[in-house]
């Protein structure tokens, strides 16, 4: 079968971002099927391209790099223009390369036009990949707010979902919500999944950035808003108040709010909040396994609570305490297994005073930690999701009926 993905943000464990697509379709390769995935230049990927539209090979995937750039700290509209580039070029693709499968994965939104190209103009079978509920998280956090671009926008996500022949939810909850908007039932919820032989072996003499195992808390990601950036710092900034700097907050990645959020701790001298900058998936690992807990925070509100992201999956593989924010499908999971803890977006002190109790009975952390090793290994292998999603595909190609429930 020749699978065409359509993927903005394509990344490898060399990159410092999620590896979902790298991850599936390099399977998908190895069980004798031929992808290309057509991507961009994100910030955060280790992908670059010396040309206008670069071919590259990355472990049997044909991957076609269009030398269009996308950074989280870029303006609105820059961003916006970098989807519309991406969008136009990777139409050409949608109508030239063969295909018996076209998957386009989504946000942005925009992505979704190549996906509609090869549906309606070349009957390709379609499969829409929803990564973030587009647009309703820009909306709801404000940063699209022309009303005319709003309604255009619900139209495309609409004509995207009627257009296709089947949908991949990254959340259950994201699946409900796209079942209880739209009517429709030809969706499948397959969420972000975990490197297990990455995250689950131990790494020997981990470079730690001069800090004690147990001691530190880790968040991995953009920082910024819609994450809580501010909520980590705050916290950290409590716990210094308290003479508990024996305990750090430890950020890695970038982002709009990294400048001025490195700016305020070097003022204030809250030395326990530390920004390492972007780090690679495979420099992460010890990082992470060796951390009182991993931070999963985000902004309270409603759509958030539909999320999926990399860090949830791949810390519970490393055998680490999951703290989130949202009231969603990730707080049911973790008060149901007891593996995390959700606390209130709002209130820094809830995450100081957790950090203060985790820190002097590490007990707590061994035992939640053991536990969610042993579930992220049962419920997010990647190669059990890669073949999930893959059984979706050959269904759809095949015109065969797909079981709702999954």
């Amino acid at each position: 079968m020749k699978i065409l993905y359509f993927y903005q943000y394509f990344t490898t464990p060399n990159g410092s971002y999620g590896t979902r697509v790298y991850e599936f379709t390099k399977r998908w390769v190895e069980k004798g099927h031929q992808v290309t995935v057509v991507t961009g230049v994100y910030a955060k990927s280790d992908i670059t391209a010396s040309k206008f539209v670069d071919r590259q090979n990355h472990r049997g995937v044909d991957v076609r790099v269009i030398n269009v750039s996308i950074d989280n700290r870029q303006p609105v509209l820059r961003r916006i223009w970098s989807f519309i580039q991406y969008m136009t070029v990777s139409s050409w693709f949608a109508l030239t390369l063969k295909a018996d499968v076209v998957i386009s994965s989504s946000g942005p939104i925009t992505v979704g036009f190549p996906g509609l190209i090869a549906r309606y103009i070349r009957g390709k079978k379609f499969v829409f990949e929803v990564r973030d509920l587009w647009p309703e998280v820009a909306v709801e956090l404000g940063i699209i707010k022309n009303r005319l671009l709003i309604r255009l926008a619900y139209w495309f996500e609409k004509r995207c979902y009627l257009a296709s022949s089947h949908i991949i939810a990254l959340s259950p909850g994201m699946k409900s919500d796209i079942n209880a908007r739209f009517g429709l039932d030809n969706i499948t919820s397959v969420t972000n999944s975990a490197n297990i032989s990455l995250f689950g072996e131990p790494v020997k003499n981990p470079d730690l950035k001069g800090l004690n195992p147990y001691t530190y808390a880790i968040y991995n990601g953009n920082i910024g808003e819609v994450n809580n950036s501010l909520w980590l710092y705050e916290a950290a900034s409590i716990l210094a108040s308290r003479n508990r700097q024996d305990i750090c907050i430890v950020l890695a990645g970038d982002g709009q709010q990294k400048g001025t959020l490195a700016k305020r701790a070097e003022e204030e001298g809250i030395s326990n909040f530390i920004l390492l900058g972007l780090v690679p998936k495979n420099h992460l690992v010890g990082l992470i396994q060796n951390a009182l807990v991993s931070l999963v925070p985000l902004k309270g509100t409603k759509v958030l609570d539909t999320s999926s992201p990399n860090k949830f999956f791949e810390s519970l593989a490393a055998g680490v305490p999951v703290v989130q924010n949202t009231n969603g499908w990730m707080k049911d999971y973790l008060a149901e297994n007891n593996v995390g803890f959700t606390l209130d977006p709002d209130d820094p002190s809830s995450l100081a005073d957790l950090l203060i109790k985790l820190h002097d009975d590490p007990g707590i952390v061994k035992e939640m930690g053991a536990r969610a090793k042993m579930l992220a290994a049962r419920d997010f292998d990647k190669d059990i999701l890669a073949d999930r999603m893959l059984e979706v595909l050959v269904s759809v190609a095949e015109e065969r009926i797909i079981k709702p429930g999954s």
